[in-house]
């Protein structure tokens, strides 16, 4: 069975034809060029997860999105303005050990003078590595992270690369970094106008 979504004021969808499953340990990347529905899929993966009806959204879909009962998901997007405050009250509201945190950060070139500080004023590159951290140090059965990379360094980038390694979440992410996506990914989903890839 395919999945389509479309925009309620596009007349055209934004993720046509595509069908695929995931089984536990892949790191799935979506690929595919700007506007072709990839960050549109995601939304749509976690307000299936969150439990919200069709007529709470602004798109309507076609064909099915199961998703397993009780899936539980970290996921990183795009944005980072919802950061402010301090890493250890960030750690506690979210339930994140604050230690482990830090060791990540740490490991993510991360210097020890901005722990003290609010993240309002940490740089966008900062702000990604905490969502980053946080996000491998919360359990879950699926990671899905939109453009992680914004803003980051080649060094922490390769940091990162070895940090999926250890961890080995299972994965779907969008990413516009090719070695990023060559060395961290098992399977490629090309998001086009067409029939996609199906395992």
């Amino acid at each position: 069975m395919y999945f389509s979504l479309c925009y309620k004021d596009a007349k055209e969808p934004s993720v046509k034809n595509i069908s695929f499953e995931m089984v536990q340990g892949e790191r799935v990347f979506l690929d595919g060029n700007n506007g072709c529905g990839k960050s549109s899929l995601i939304k749509s993966i976690m307000a299936q997860v969150n439990g919200k009806a069709e007529r709470e959204l602004n798109y309507e879909t076609t064909g099915t999105l199961s998703v397993v009962s009780g899936l539980k998901i970290s996921y990183i997007s795009q944005d980072t303005s919802h950061l402010r405050g301090t890493l250890k009250a960030y750690a506690e509201k979210n339930d994140i050990d604050y230690t482990l945190l830090l060791t990540l950060l740490r490991q993510l070139d991360f210097s020890r003078v901005q722990f003290g500080k609010d993240m309002i004023e940490f740089s966008e590159g900062q702000k990604k590595k905490v969502l980053i951290a946080s996000s491998l140090l919360t359990p879950a059965h699926i990671y899905i992270w939109d453009e992680p990379l914004n803003y980051i360094d080649v060094f922490s980038r390769m940091q990162i690369e070895n940090l999926i390694k250890e961890f080995s979440p299972t994965m779907i992410f969008v990413e516009h970094d090719l070695a990023f996506r060559n060395n961290v990914a098992t399977r490629s989903i090309r998001l086009t106008s067409e029939v996609t890839a199906r395992k």
